[in-house]
């Protein structure tokens, strides 16, 4: 459990009607990433929203926030990625965005989340990109590393070849001493590329 700044990346899947109760968290940055159905979210800070594909929700939990999430579907289950990232200083004000990116088509890895807050990011309080990508079969895509960075790449949905290395969905791969990665959809694939401060 952990690399580098990055703490932990829980997959869950929630039934119709489930959900994770109230429940509190600090110091952390928390990015939930949905990958089918829809998760509703309602937190200390007033607020509520719906979780659904193609969304990424960045909530800075700081000096401390409470939050419930829950699937409110009578029929259809949700499946989600948290993310959870070390702050680059604790004790700030919790604080809470969600934006929309249109993955689909792109053939491109999109900045989704980034503490430069530029290129229509989320802002999260750490010296870290977060890519996400949909590529069809056979599409490929690269990414450069600055020097002394690491990366961390993991398989939403589908197969990837990385580098010449199969992964598959529920894989992840850390990186290391690495200047590009090469990514190619061996089966339609979704994934998160993670590039961040040692």
């Amino acid at each position: 459990m952990g690399f580098g700044p990055l703490r932990v990346i829980n997959e869950d899947r929630v039934a119709p009607g489930a959900g994770f109760p109230r429940h509190a968290h600090q110091d952390m940055e928390i990015l939930s990433y949905v990958l089918e159905g829809a998760l509703e979210h309602k937190d200390s800070l007033g607020t509520g929203s719906i979780i659904r594909p193609g969304d990424v929700q960045r909530m800075s939990a700081g000096t401390g926030i409470q939050h419930s999430e829950f699937n409110s579907s009578k029929q259809d289950p949700v499946h989600f990625l948290q993310v959870w990232i070390l702050p680059e200083r604790t004790g700030i004000a919790p604080s809470y965005e969600q934006k929309t990116f249109a993955l689909d088509g792109v053939k491109t890895l999109l900045l989704v989340a980034s503490g430069g807050a530029r290129d229509g990011a989320l802002t999260i309080h750490q010296d870290a990109d977060v890519y996400a990508g949909r590529l069809a079969v056979g599409e490929n895509v690269q990414h450069a590393f600055r020097p002394r960075r690491l990366g961390w790449i993991q398989i939403a949905r589908g197969t990837i070849m990385l580098n010449g290395l199969t992964l598959n969905a529920g894989d992840g791969a850390a990186v290391e001493r690495e200047t590009e990665l090469t990514i190619r959809a061996v089966a339609n694939a979704e994934v998160l590329l993670f590039d961040m401060t040692p």
